[in-house]
């Protein structure tokens, strides 16, 4: 008769777990000399404390480990050779310059560190997220940055992820129990919105009829903060505008849809002077173009939200009527993320949401702080 096989979950009777947990201890030494403290190697191996401190005292006894101060040890051997992370990463499309920026400097930074990188692309589709989310649980990833607009499905995706154990970063938009990375919005908003202010004052702005907010309603609440923040910031810096007509019209983040939704309501608008905000570069840019076919560009102001290439190239264009975009500098995303990424990963303390640094770009300064773009663009 052959010999029957070990049930499913049965334990091993060969498997001597003392031996198994100084492996686990070992391993939390990934660089040979690496000096690390109690709390972080109970923290690297997924042990206990009081086990950590017994096994380090054992291992240490036998020279297999050193005390290299008061609360540091030092491994002996070579790092143990470990698997490298998987990191799942569902980018929000290749149609958008914000979104390519991101997902290439992610490539390289995943690169760089070593690890795995598994992409789908959501295509800027709720339903194309949800398929995504199925396929990077079935891939068996360590971790899923996710980047996807619509805030309707955000708990469908994330519960896929939670019922899987796969940790998860959410960019730009939030998702129930991910680690928020992105923009403080209200922030960037108060940058972009004072500045507005302060064009409408010191150019005649402040008798400004009406002053129109391009939004991304799917995207939710907190994106919308931007505008609220720069609604807050105009009034702030100009408090005559407390008198003015304010307008909300959805462009979905996009410039079809930005200038469609604006050339629609020029069509009923009286408005002599135009202040407009927009969630995004390319909504601002669908709304100057709506603006200029109309033939009252000149008596209009705009500001956008991410500098965008595109935005940062208008910016350059001789009288442009697009004042000001506010930066989030996704080209530096990826070195951002994958540390965050690390840190969930190796079990250290995370904060619940990691906001980048904003910066106001204008035609005076766009160039001191983008001096590579015409050397980019000369050799794309």
């Amino acid at each position: 008769m052959s010999k029957s096989a070990p049930r499913p979950g049965a334990r091993d009777p060969y498997l001597v777990k003392s031996v198994v947990h100084s492996a686990q201890l070992l391993s939390a030494f990934r660089s040979s000399g690496e000096a690390l403290p109690l709390r972080e190697i109970s923290a690297r191996s997924g042990l206990p404390k009081s086990m950590t401190f017994r096994l380090l005292y054992t291992l240490e006894r036998c020279g297999m480990l050193e005390k290299a101060g008061e609360n540091l040890y030092r491994s002996h051997l070579r790092p143990f050779k470990q698997r490298p992370f998987r990191l799942g990463y569902a980018a929000q499309g290749t149609d958008y310059q914000f979104s390519k920026e991101v997902s290439t400097g992610l490539q390289r930074a995943a690169a760089a560190q070593g690890l795995e990188l598994i992409c789908v692309d959501n295509r800027y589709n709720a339903k194309i997220a949800q398929r995504n989310a199925d396929v990077l649980v079935r891939e068996k990833v360590d971790l899923v940055i996710e980047f996807q607009t619509d805030e309707h499905v955000a708990p469908i995706v994330a519960s896929k992820y939670r019922e899987a154990g796969i940790p998860m970063i959410a960019l730009e938009i939030p998702h129930p129990g991910a680690t928020y990375f992105g923009a403080n919005n209200y922030e960037a908003g108060l940058i972009g919105g004072r500045h507005l202010g302060r064009i409408a004052k010191h150019q005649r702005y402040v008798e400004a009829d009406e002053i129109i907010l391009i939004t991304l309603d799917r995207a939710g609440s907190l994106p919308r903060m931007r505008l609220t923040g720069m609604l807050v910031g105009m009034k702030e810096t100009c408090p005559l505008l407390e008198q003015c007509k304010v307008t909300y019209l959805d462009g979905d983040g996009k410039l079809g849809e930005s200038f469609e939704a604006v050339r629609r309501h020029l069509r009923g608008s009286r408005a002599r002077r135009v202040l407009i905000g927009a969630i995004n570069d390319p909504s601002a840019l669908g709304a100057l173009r709506a603006m200029q076919e109309a033939g009252r560009v000149e008596t209009c102001a705009v500001m956008g939200q991410n500098a965008s290439p595109e935005g940062r190239m208008e910016l350059r264009e001789p009288g442009t009527r697009l004042v000001g975009s506010v930066a989030y500098f996704p080209e530096k995303y990826g070195a951002e993320i994958v540390a965050v990424a690390l840190d969930i990963l190796n079990r250290r303390a995370v904060p619940p949401a990691v906001f980048v640094k904003h910066q106001l770009v204008t035609p005076e300064n766009v160039d001191h702080i983008y001096p590579n773009d015409q050397l980019i663009q000369a050799f794309a």
